[in-house]
Order: C-alpha cells, then sequence, then structure tokens
C-alpha cells in the first residue's frame, strides 16, 4: 500500500461543513484491492487481538460490534485503517470518533477520512495506520506502545494547556472566532480590528506594569507590606555569603526560592537549619534568572489559590502536593503505582489529573523523609513527594470557594488592584482560609500573574469552575459582542476575482477598512501585501488577523478549499458566481457534480441571519439553498426567470438585468442602481459578463446595508484597468491595433469573453492562448476548438507552470482542437509568451485586435506596459 497524500482539514471542508478537524490521506491499495479482510488467513483475529476495543465501533451495522462484523464479512483495507486511525488516538487519550473511506475515481484508490483533535498526532495515526495494517496482514509483531506513547508526548507538545483552552472553548461558545498565533499559547479572539489576545491567562488587556511586579517579587512583597497585607518576614540576598545572616534574620523554619521562578522551579520548603538552607539556596540559584533569592518565614497551614479575575474573586482552592499514604504492607513505589491506578490520572493534561513521576527531585524528598522507594510506610502516614502543590506535578485540588472568609476575599480583589493585575492567582498559606488571616497567622505567600486555571476547572474534589466565563467577559463586555468583522466570501469557477475586487472597492469607497483575498494577491486597503494565488486558508487568516481591517472580502477557490478547507467557521455573506467545468480529475473531483459540492461549502458557513448570494442562472448553484440554514439572495440576467420571480412573490431579495439596468429588488419593488452602458466594468453594456459580477457584488452590498449611493460611487469609479482589475478584460489601445488581456483559463471564461469579442470592431482577430497542464485532454482539445471560432488566426504559446504534462503534449492538445473546428485556421507555434506576444504586435495589421489569455498576469502586464511606452517613445520598431 502507498500513501500518495496526506492533507489536514482546519475549517469547512468537503467532508463536512461542521466537523473541521480531518485528515484526508489518499491511499493506493495496490495488490490490496483485490484482498479485503476476509480474504486474508488470521487477519480478524489478529485484528480483534490487537484492538479489543475496537468492539465499541458501530460503523454502519449501527450496533456494538458493527465494524468487526464488517470485517467478518470482507472490508477493505482503507476502511480497516480509518478506525484503526481513530481507535489509537482512542487509546492515546485523544477520543474521536468520526470517519469516512470513499473512493478516489481510480481503482484501488482511496479517500481515507478520520477526524483528528492535534493534527501532528492525525497526521502520525495516519503513517501509523497504515503501518499497523500491513503488520496485521503479514502477521508479524508490533510495537502498539511505542505509538501510543509518541501520540501522548505529540499531543502534549502542540496542545493549548488547560487554561488557554479553557477561555477559547468559552469564546468559541459564544460564537466567538478564535486563531491560534504561535505554537504556544498565544491565541486571537475575534477577527481584525475587533480582536483581543490571550497567552495562557495574560490577556490584551492585562497590565504590563502588573506582570513585571508580580515577576518581582521584591517589589510585590513591599508593596503589599506598605498596604498592611500579612506577608511572611523575609529578605533577599544575592551571594552564599549573605545566607547566614539572613537566616538568622528570619528565623527558622525557612522557604527559599528565586525571586523570579514560577511553577514551583527552585522552591524548598519548611527548612530547618544551615545546611539545609545552604543546599535550597544553591538550587534555588540554579533556577533564577536575575541570581536574587528570597529567604523568607515558613508559614504553617495550607497552600490555598484565591483566583481574581477583573478584580472580583471568582474561584478558590485547596492544594495538596503529590503524596501517598502507607498501608502498612506496600513500599512507596507500590504506593505511588496504585495512585497513578486512579482512572482520573493520565500523561500530562489528558485528565483532571496528573500522573505522579519519580525524578530526582522526588527521591531527594524522600531521602530527607528517612526513607527511599522500597520503604514500607505505616499505616495511615503520609509522605509528601513534591515540594510544591502544582497539579502538573501530581498535586490535587479541592474547591473552597464558597467558605473563603469575606474578610480574605476583600483582601484579594484589594490586592488585584494594587498589583495591577485584571488576572491573577494569590497564593496563602493558612490554617483555615475561612478565617481572617490576621486571626490565623497566615499570610500571602505570592501574587502570580498568568495562574493556571486547571485546579478550578477540574478540582480533584468540590465543584468545577468556569473561570474562562469572567476572562471573556472582561475582554468583551457588551452582551452579544463576537468580535467578528463582516466577512463576504466569493466562490464559483469564473468571475471571482473581479466580484470580489468590486465589493471591496464598494465598501471602501463606504469607508470601510478592507482586506481582501484574490487569485493574485492579498490586499490591506488597496496595498498589495502577498502576491500569488491567494485564494486559501492561509491567505484568508492572514487579512483575519490584520488588526486595521473592520471589512473582509475573501475569494475562495477549489484548491485550497480541497487542501486545508476554509480559512473561518463563519461568514455574514457567500456569493457563488457560477458552476463550470474546470480542474476536473484533480484531487478525486471527477464531475460538476462533485466540483459543485466543493463550492458549496462556501455557502453552506453563513451565519442563520446572514445571506448566501446565488446565481439563479445557473442550475447547480441554484440548488446549493436546499442544504443552506441562512437567508437566500438571487441574482438572474433574466428579470423574468422563474426562480426570480418566486423569490419575489415571498418578499425575497434579487438582483436583475432589466431594461439595460442593474436593478435590486426587495419582493417586486424595483430598486434601479445604474445603467450598465455607464458602469465602466462592462464596457458599455457589451461584456454581459461583466453585468453578472455586477450583479453580485451590488447583491452582497446591498444586504451588508451599503446604501445606493454608495454602490453608485463604487461602481462608476470601479475602472477595468491594469490598476483595479489585473487581467481582467484590460484594454491597452496602440496607435494601430489594441491588445486585450484577460485571464480566461477555461471553456466557459473562453465562452464568456468570446461573447464580448464578437462585438468589438476588429479588421483581424489575433488570439494567443496556452494549454494547462492540470485539465484534461477533453479540456484542452475545447478551448482549442473555441480559439478557432473566436480568432482569425491563433499563436499557441505555452504557461510558466506545466502542471505534470510537457509542453509539447499541451501544444499538441490545443492543435488538435483548432483542427477539429476548422483544420484550415491559421496557427503560429511560440512556446514563450513573451516572444509570442512581440511576435504578435511585429505582424500586428492596421486595426487588428490582440487578445491575450495569460495566467501569470504580473508578467504579461508589464510586458504590454513595457511596449505602450516603447510606442509613445517612436521605437517600437525596435521591440526585436
Amino acid at each position: 500500500m502507498e500513501i500518495r497524500s496526506i492533507n489536514a482539514m482546519r475549517g469547512p471542508n468537503y467532508w463536512s461543513v461542521r466537523r473541521h478537524k480531518l485528515i484526508v490521506m489518499v491511499l493506493d491499495l495496490q495488490d490490496m484491492e483485490e484482498l479485503p479482510s476476509n480474504k486474508i488467513d488470521g487477519f480478524p483475529e489478529r485484528l480483534k487481538a490487537m484492538f479489543p476495543s475496537m468492539y465499541s465501533h458501530r460503523c454502519s451495522e449501527g450496533c456494538e460490534g458493527g465494524f468487526f462484523m464488517r470485517v467478518d464479512e470482507g472490508t477493505w483495507m482503507g476502511h480497516v485503517i480509518e478506525h484503526i486511525a481513530l481507535e489509537i488516538q482512542t487509546l492515546a487519550g485523544m477520543d474521536t470518533g468520526f470517519g469516512r473511506t470513499r473512493g478516489y475515481g481510480e481503482e484501488g484508490v482511496y479517500n481515507v477520512v478520520f477526524s483528528y483533535m492535534e493534527e501532528s498526532v492525525g497526521r502520525y495515526a495516519a503513517k501509523a495506520a497504515v503501518r499497523i495494517c500491513e503488520a496485521l496482514i503479514s502477521g508479524e509483531d508490533y510495537d502498539l506502545a511505542g505509538d501510543i506513547q509518541e501520540m501522548r508526548e505529540l499531543r502534549e507538545a502542540d496542545r493549548l494547556g488547560p487554561s488557554t483552552g479553557s477561555i477559547v472553548a468559552e469564546a468559541e461558545a459564544r460564537g466567538i472566532p478564535w486563531i491560534r498565533l504561535n505554537k504556544y499559547s498565544l491565541c486571537q479572539l475575534g477577527y481584525g480590528a475587533n480582536q483581543k489576545r490571550i497567552q495562557a491567562t495574560v490577556t490584551s488587556e492585562t497590565s504590563s506594569i502588573g506582570v513585571e511586579l508580580a515577576c518581582d517579587k521584591e517589589d510585590t512583597k513591599y508593596l503589599l507590606e506598605q498596604a498592611e497585607v500579612e506577608v511572611p518576614k523575609g529578605d533577599i540576598i544575592r551571594r552564599e555569603r549573605s545566607l547566614e545572616e539572613a537566616c538568622r534574620y528570619v528565623g527558622y523554619p525557612l522557604v527559599i526560592k528565586p525571586i523570579d521562578g514560577n511553577h514551583g522551579r527552585g522552591i524548598t520548603v519548611d527548612i530547618q537549619n544551615y545546611e539545609d538552607a545552604l543546599v535550597a539556596f544553591r538550587h534555588a540559584k540554579e533556577s533564577s534568572r536575575s541570581g536574587a533569592i528570597i529567604i523568607e518565614k515558613f508559614i504553617t497551614g495550607e497552600d490555598y489559590r484565591l483566583l481574581v479575575i477583573n478584580n472580583k474573586l471568582v474561584a478558590a482552592a485547596l492544594r495538596s502536593p503529590a503524596h501517598v499514604i502507607g498501608n502498612g504492607k506496600s513500599t512507596v513505589q507500590e504506593l505511588i503505582d496504585e495512585v497513578n491506578k486512579d482512572p482520573r490520572r493520565g500523561y500530562g493534561h489528558e485528565k483532571v489529573l496528573t500522573q505522579i513521576t519519580v525524578n530526582e527531585l522526588t527521591k531527594t524528598i524522600i531521602k530527607d523523609a528517612g526513607y527511599t522507594l522500597q520503604s514500607v510506610l505505616d499505616e495511615g502516614e503520609k509522605l509528601v513527594l513534591k515540594d510544591t502543590a502544582n497539579l502538573s506535578t501530581g498535586g490535587t485540588a479541592e474547591d473552597i470557594t464558597d467558605i473563603v472568609h469575606p474578610a480574605n476575599v476583600s483582601m484579594a480583589e484589594r490586592i488585584s488592584k494594587i498589583i495591577d493585575l485584571d488576572i491573577c492567582g494569590i497564593d496563602i498559606m493558612t490554617t483555615d482560609i475561612s478565617k481572617p488571616l490576621s486571626e490565623t497567622g497566615g499570610a500571602v505567600l505570592e501574587v502570580n500573574a498568568g495562574p493556571g486555571f486547571r485546579m478550578h476547572l477540574a478540582p480533584t474534589t468540590g465543584l468545577p469552575r468556569n473561570v474562562a466565563a469572567p476572562v471573556i467577559d472582561k475582554l468583551f463586555p457588551v452582551k452579544g459582542d463576537t468580535g467578528r468583522i463582516p466577512i463576504i466570501a466569493i466562490t464559483g469557477t469564473n468571475g471571482k476575482t473581479t466580484t470580489s475586487r468590486l465589493i471591496s472597492h464598494i465598501a471602501k469607497m463606504k469607508g470601510y477598512r478592507v482586506g481582501y483575498t484574490t487569485s493574485d494577491g492579498v490586499y490591506i486597503q488597496n496595498r498589495l501585501l502577498m502576491t500569488g494565488d491567494c485564494t486559501g486558508p492561509a491567505s484568508a487568516e492572514f487579512v483575519l488577523k490584520d488588526p486595521t481591517v473592520n471589512f473582509a472580502v475573501l475569494e475562495c477557490a477549489r484548491g485550497g478549499l480541497l487542501r486545508a478547507g476554509l480559512g473561518f467557521k463563519k461568514c455574514d455573506v457567500a456569493v457563488v458566481t457560477n458552476v463550470a467545468a474546470d480542474h476536473l480529475g484533480l484531487k478525486g473531483i471527477h464531475t460538476i457534480e462533485q466540483l459543485a459540492k466543493v463550492k458549496g461549502v462556501v455557502p453552506e458557513t453563513v451565519l442563520p441571519d446572514g445571506y448566501a448570494i446565488l446565481n439563479a442562472d445557473d442550475d447547480l448553484v441554484y440548488d446549493m439553498r436546499r442544504s443552506l440554514d441562512c437567508n437566500v439572495a438571487l441574482f438572474s440576467m433574466d428579470e423574468n426567470n422563474p426562480r426570480i420571480k418566486a423569490l419575489q412573490r415571498l418578499h425575497g431579495i434579487t438582483a436583475i438585468y432589466e431594461n439595460g439596468y442593474v436593478t435590486i429588488c426587495r419582493g417586486e419593488w424595483k430598486m434601479r442602481i445604474m445603467r450598465a452602458e455607464n458602469i465602466p466594468l462592462t464596457y458599455g453594456g457589451k461584456a454581459k459578463f461583466m453585468i453578472q459580477n455586477v450583479l453580485a457584488g451590488i447583491l452582497a452590498a446591498h444586504v451588508q446595508g451599503i446604501s445606493i449611493e454608495d454602490m453608485k460611487a463604487g461602481l462608476e469609479t470601479f475602472i477595468p484597468s491594469a490598476a483595479q482589475t489585473p487581467g481582467r478584460l484590460n484594454l491597452f489601445k496602440f496607435n494601430d491595433f489594441n491588445i486585450l488581456l484577460d485571464y480566461a483559463h477555461n471553456a466557459a471564461g473562453m465562452r464568456a469573453l468570446q461573447k464580448f469579442t464578437d462585438e468589438l470592431e476588429a479588421t483581424v482577430k489575433v488570439g494567443i492562448i496556452a494549454g494547462i497542464g492540470d485539465r484534461r485532454v477533453e479540456d484542452n482539445n475545447e478551448m482549442g476548438s473555441i480559439a478557432a471560432e473566436m480568432f482569425d488566426e491563433i499563436i499557441i504559446r505555452q504557461d510558466k507552470r506545466l502542471r505534470g504534462k510537457t509542453e509539447e503534449e499541451l501544444i499538441k492538445m490545443l492543435d488538435d482542437g483548432i483542427k477539429m473546428k476548422d483544420p484550415n485556421k491559421k496557427t503560429t507555434i511560440i512556446p514563450s509568451e513573451s516572444e509570442a506576444i512581440k511576435f504578435a504586435v511585429k505582424n500586428a495589421v492596421k486595426g487588428s485586435l490582440i487578445i491575450l489569455c495569460s495566467d501569470v498576469i504580473p508578467d504579461a502586464l508589464d510586458l504590454v506596459k513595457e511596449l505602450k511606452e516603447k510606442e509613445s517613445k517612436g521605437e517600437l520598431h525596435l521591440i526585436d
């Protein structure tokens, strides 16, 4: 078996609009296509022995054991691999259960599709599932445990931590979109100009001074002392020679810790003598960036964490370090093993509690207590194994929010303002949190910026607290605020880029700060920031991350949708211009109906109160309305289209071309926008396909609340030119001839161009065309046949990107198509685009029109502009 490709979907996609995290593996079964599971001796038995838990897989049978029934009856290895990939993720602590295996369109080749939680794990699971299946086929031993552990480690390296994850989950529950900005915990909530940022539990509104203070324990302690907050007596030193005097000043027992430490690193507690203090000092030095060490009075009592968000106490927990309790029979190691059997304990952050690991620090603590791992503790004797109560080292937490004394609540909220932190964790040592610290002799030990939420979200005992909610309340205080900006998404076979540019221009005229993506680049307020085909999810995210943008227009092409899905989960408006045969035979899309399903993903992402704008003249586009959960608006070049009339009778919104006008209708009431012949983009009304783009554009603007006056201003100032519509009907007038540059790159686009050029006067029409490598033979043949109808003379050139074909093959496909239509058509072959253009110009007769169909628009535009400049200087004859 051979893995051809593995792609990770990260947004709405061809396989599922609701399930965004999917691995799509293209798998060639090769010889295994002839051997389903029941034809391989012992395969079902070996599979069941390795994965007995797969009994829960219901599969298409709809009952437990359903998948095993399919295996016994005989199923193909792609289906088996799908289930293995899901099961090994579940065994690694990531329970995810969606899968599909479907034919790719080639004999023995399949799309194996399954869900994932972490992309790196999903990709690993795809490869591992194939390896496991091959081992089961051959009957070889396989180290499954090694794969499971590797996936756990990948998950822990890549996943959001529990604190960040809880905030993101709360944001999602409120409809607030989010983007992960790096491989750590920096995340964006909301889009564009409305975004907020979090990094763990530090937010874009957290005071940097507050963070600095919290990280400087000396300043923190000083400020709290000045504010009459109970803190332990202490001293700060930097050199070992100062340790003895500091110990005498503070008095035993002591705590020694680095001044800039976190997560319990470098801390030693309950130090009773100078020798232990010296060891602790050196340990703290190893974790101190500044070299400053705190020598502090050890306060007896229990360890409490008070969490304050937006200056309000929201949760409190009693923390206990990892420990075991003796039974008079088991060794310390056996007691640890028994504790780790608790189903609530897992690897890293995968469960409520973390397994207790035995490291050098643990061994030192056990040794200091007078024991070894082989010692047997008396019944009821407690042995502490870690020097801090962090859950990440195996500690436990009990929620005690409801018993915190009001004086301690007031103190905690006051501390958050003294240190100036919107989110802070306050560590307190006291014998009884239900009494004021002044009565118990307790003290505030630390104030932490970016405190962990895990102990509050999932305490070992007590009520879980949704501490992420007040964070979102702080960042988005207005009820219903989702941090979104308007998003208009455009898809279709032809007209996407022009429609995207037109809508962007109208929105800009309205006063929005627009970011938009196109097949030639990404623009922020008309400034080109990325070049190339930018119609995929990465380009969409580029716009949505930009903090200056408050209106996004995103062109969405099939390539990005099939490669990774959409770069956003929901949009306000989706426009589908048309669906025509293009790129068929690629990435498992072989029919126009499949292509329509790909395009149909975009309107399915429209918010319930948003609009899907569909072409009523296109059957496949019109049928998309059946799967939508949003408003639908239609546009048509025929005001009498029955589909338009039906929606108008239902008081729906439509856009039509009638009596020479582009018109918006609400119900049957007409609002004429402009005469088409007065809209520059339509070339005096001659470019009918441009009128269609205008209808889609004004309809999108209208449902977004843009006025007719602003639409007219946009339409009047949107000029078809190299600046505003590069490569889309760019007409360059020379003294004796004209050059028309267009991106037409498929049969539907060529037919639309033909209707336009048929209305243009010219003594001779010369077409410069190219075959496209990722099209079928019949597609390139058709392009040649259409060219034979359109042009008096044809020059066949070649694209820069051959896309899997040879230059000779592509030229022959076009030439064959030309000969099918007109065997005597004058045809010249000049592979270089620049040489083909120069040849056409050099041989142009007076009044001729050279029509250049180009795919690398910037290069072609540069050359035509250079030729115009030469003509102005009287040097056009020197172009050789």
